[in-house]
């Protein structure tokens, strides 16, 4: 969902936290550090950025007293973006916050990234973002170089891996009213002791507007007809585009969703009703989301999703056939002559 192509590091701080429960402190730096290296830049981004591409679910802020002015997380970025706080102190603000949340004994230390990014890319909108990192984990990494005429071995203890992130967050500057948009993941563990990065440190939860809705039965959809269907039917790739487009086109032409009408108009198959039904189920489960019978559609989640939707027959390496409808207008068959496969497409005019 996210993209950050056009994006880049703004400000950057560094802190350390330890845990809270075991007497360890925090270590707050003077100021924040400087990037003028162009490669450390792009492998910071990598490190922190990369890892929310794949993230569906979108957040929000919230308190249990419903006053999102007692969520501290809310309150330090909207008054940074109001600019009614500077950068390092905000960032200094947020390890203090994290130190607070870090009261489970098996809770490990480590270095916290507050960032400020510009010009990410979520949801069609491009905004600005705070991020705040945290890294647990340290590896051991090998270095061979060459040396005089031959090679030598050395290592790094206690490195980083820039494709592990263990833990972070995105506040994305829209609908601070409503609590933000936030991305966040937590990548170290799921146990007990991991659950206090999203609720007890960020307190947060799933966003669950109509943008949010008309995503996840899209996702599900496509899931559904692409992994699932085999198991029950045996469908041509042609019929699985069919049935693509024709999920794409319920969501396009209507205003509402309703699961009886999809199922009715889209699938038209009672034993295929049932199945996506269960489907949906442990889609619920999996990605801990519910997902209303009926819900108004929203455009701009379409219009998004609509990407990932692929209406490509590849036929070997020689042909791409585009399918955006009429499926009774494409026949397969089987040559015996050639022994080959083909498909016959009947049109009225070409252009």
């Amino acid at each position: 969902m996210l993209t950050f192509f056009e994006a880049f590091i703004a400000q950057l701080s560094i802190h350390r936290v330890g845990n809270k429960l075991q007497d360890e402190h925090y270590i707050l730096s003077e100021a924040p550090i400087q990037i003028n290296d162009e490669l450390l830049s792009k492998l910071l981004m990598q490190y922190f950025l990369s890892p929310f591409e794949k993230v569906n679910e979108v957040y929000r802020f919230y308190h249990s007293s419903e006053d999102l002015q007692l969520n501290e997380l809310h309150s330090f970025a909207s008054a940074y973006f109001k600019g009614d706080l500077k950068f390092h102190e905000m960032s200094e603000r947020v390890t203090k916050h994290l130190h607070e949340a870090s009261n489970h004994p098996k809770i490990k230390a480590g270095e916290v990234y507050v960032v400020f990014f510009n010009n990410v890319q979520l949801e069609g909108e491009v905004l600005d973002a705070i991020g705040v990192f945290k890294s647990e984990n340290k590896e051991t990494y090998l270095k061979v170089y060459p040396e005089q005429g031959a090679f030598r071995v050395d290592y790094e203890e206690q490195a980083i891996n820039i494709h592990k992130l263990d833990k972070g967050c995105l506040i994305l500057n829209t609908e601070r009213e409503e609590g933000f948009k936030v991305l966040a993941i937590d990548q170290t563990n799921r146990q007990q002791e991991a659950v206090y990065w999203k609720d007890d440190f960020l307190q947060v939860k799933v966003r669950n507007d109509n943008y949010h809705q008309t995503g996840n039965v899209l996702q599900l959809c496509k899931k559904f007809v692409t992994e699932k269907l085999d198991e029950s039917f045996d469908m041509e790739r042609a019929d699985k585009i069919d049935l693509l487009n024709r999920s794409v086109g319920y969501f396009k032409e209507k205003e509402q969703f309703d699961l009886d009408e999809f199922a009715e108009e889209v699938l038209g198959n009672p034993q295929a009703t049932e199945l996506f039904k269960s489907y949906k189920h442990s889609f619920e489960e999996d990605f801990d989301t519910a997902i209303p019978e009926q819900f108004d559609i929203s455009e701009q989640a379409v219009k998004q999703q609509n990407k990932n939707f692929k209406s490509v027959l590849k036929l070997d390496r020689n042909f791409h056939v585009y399918v955006h409808g009429k499926r009774e207008y494409l026949e397969k068959g089987f040559d015996e002559d050639r022994q080959m496969n083909y498909y016959k497409l009947y049109f009225e005019k070409e252009s």
